[in-house]
């Protein structure tokens, strides 16, 4: 792997305190070569799907360095701290909780974690309970960042056992008048209010689908079954507040409006199921 000398920060800090800039400063201290580039610190608070999320969609444009991710509700407990690598073809490690934050963008750099250590805790501060990401985080991607191997920052640990998060995927089913319909999980909303959805496009899709609810979930008038949209390309292929379906620069199926906020259209929020479904004949 070719030297390191950035890092890749994201979290769920916020820019209100002063978090991901102390962040910042201990990796510059310890390493002061080394380059931070903030990919967000927005994550919601605990959210640690939605930050496993952004890293992979992120990753593909990244350049050689450390990919830095703390979005951590467990600091403090019997969770592990871990620094990963994908192997030699990966141009990335990453340090970060093992809580599932980081596996999904390390076996995108590398199809599987071929090398994983946990990070020692350093001891004898009650703060040191409570901002891994200063204490522990950040002292790990700085050496790394100075050429220290992975396997010499912490105790090697079998990357089978690493957490894993089981993120949704499409599934498909019949509506009451047999149409087939593909249920996806709204995975982001992005600050535009485009809706990413949990699915790739398929060369079978239709032009046209009809929006789709659960039956558990009913929603408002403008959320009712069987409002068509479009499949179109871009944002200028649909007229101005029109909702459509676009592929997003991630690859992903995606709601929009242009010149508008499909989440706020559709009284939609993440974590909420949308169906795409076959239009009615």
């Amino acid at each position: 792997m070719a030297e390191l000398d950035t890092v890749f920060f994201l979290s769920d800090f916020g820019s209100r305190d002063e978090f991901a800039g102390v962040v910042r400063a201990v990796v510059r201290r310890l390493a002061p070569a080394a380059v931070v580039i903030d990919l967000t610190h927005e994550i919601p608070p605990f959210d640690v799907a939605a930050g496993a999320r952004a890293l992979v969609r992120a990753l593909p444009h990244l350049g050689d360095g450390v990919v830095l991710g703390v979005v951590d509700p467990g600091v403090g407990s019997a969770r592990r701290g871990v620094a990963l690598s994908a192997g030699a073809a990966s141009r990335h490690l990453f340090v970060g909780p093992d809580n599932g934050l980081l596996l999904p963008a390390a076996e995108l750099a590398g199809a599987t974690v071929t090398e994983a250590v946990e990070l020692p805790h350093p001891r004898g501060k009650p703060s040191m309970a409570t901002f891994d990401g200063r204490d522990v985080f950040a002292p790990a991607a700085a050496a790394l960042c100075n050429g220290v191997p992975l396997h010499d920052l912490g105790t090697p640990i079998d990357p089978e056992s690493l957490v894993r998060l089981l993120l949704p995927l499409p599934r498909h089913s019949r509506l009451a008048d047999g149409r087939i319909v593909r249920w996806c999980q709204v995975d982001w909303i992005d600050r535009f209010g485009n809706l990413q959805l949990s699915a790739a496009p398929s060369e079978e899709d239709p032009d046209v689908f009809a929006l789709a609810w659960p039956e558990d979930e009913p929603g408002p008038d403008s959320r009712a079954s069987d409002r068509m949209v479009r499949r179109v390309r871009a944002f200028a292929d649909l007229r101005e507040g029109e909702l459509g379906l676009i592929v997003d620069a991630n690859g992903h199926l995606a709601l929009v409006v242009r010149e508008g906020s499909a989440a706020a259209q559709l009284g939609v929020e993440t974590g909420q199921v949308v169906g795409l479904a076959e239009p009615p004949t």
